[in-house]
């Protein structure tokens, strides 16, 4: 595991890193009482299961190259916000190229060897939510975010759209980490834990 961290390029069949970061700065005319920045790793790697067709199991590479992901993304994610402490909300993507199958893309975000990992890196407790997808080169991804140890806190539901121009070609995956370190600006809408009770029932009285 440490020698493939060292030399992950040779290891996973890793081509480019991509990294975007941005910070809301006003909304609404008025600055947020925290700026909350935003960013997005994603990594481009040979697909190891293209042509191998659908009954292939893809458990070995699965374990080996998902753990190298999570270290190596997760990594950038907490120098390129300032430190783990900093991170509040996060949320993972990935797209596979034309010659792979939608599974492969799910492979290698929808596992332990992945999710767990890149949840402990970023010291949170929370699902991961998450999308994947096939596409060309250059496909924008919108990936959801939300709060890392209290998914329930609607201030950190937010998204951050993540884009490779020229990934995945047809033989890659586009594996991403995403993460902001703090709310929407001006959150208000209230929280799950803190919701009135609604439902069908109540409608109707108050419809009535």
């Amino acid at each position: 595991m440490q020698e493939c961290l060292n030399h992950p390029d040779e290891s996973i069949g890793l081509r480019k890193l991509v990294l975007y970061r941005d910070v809301v700065l006003t909304e609404a005319g008025k600055a947020p009482a925290q700026p909350t920045r935003r960013a997005s790793v994603a990594a481009v790697i040979r697909n190891p299961w293209v042509g191998t067709g659908p009954s292939a199991n893809l458990s070995v590479e699965q374990n080996r190259v998902a753990p190298v992901l999570a270290r190596l993304l997760t990594d950038r994610l907490i120098a390129c916000l300032g430190g783990v402490d900093e991170i509040e909300a996060f949320g993972k993507a990935a797209i596979v190229g034309a010659a792979g199958e939608i599974e492969h893309a799910g492979a290698l975000i929808h596992t332990p060897y992945f999710g767990n990992l890149v949840r402990d890196f970023l010291q949170g407790e929370s699902i991961i939510c998450f999308a994947d997808t096939r596409a060309e080169a250059g496909e924008t991804l919108v990936v959801p975010l939300w709060h890392k140890t209290r998914a329930s806190t609607r201030s950190h539901y937010q998204t951050i759209s993540a884009r490779v121009s020229d990934a995945p070609r047809p033989d890659e995956i586009v594996v991403i980490a995403a993460a902001s370190t703090g709310p929407r600006p001006h959150p208000r809408i209230g929280d799950r834990m803190t919701d009135p009770v609604v439902t069908t029932e109540t409608l109707e009285v108050v419809a009535s």
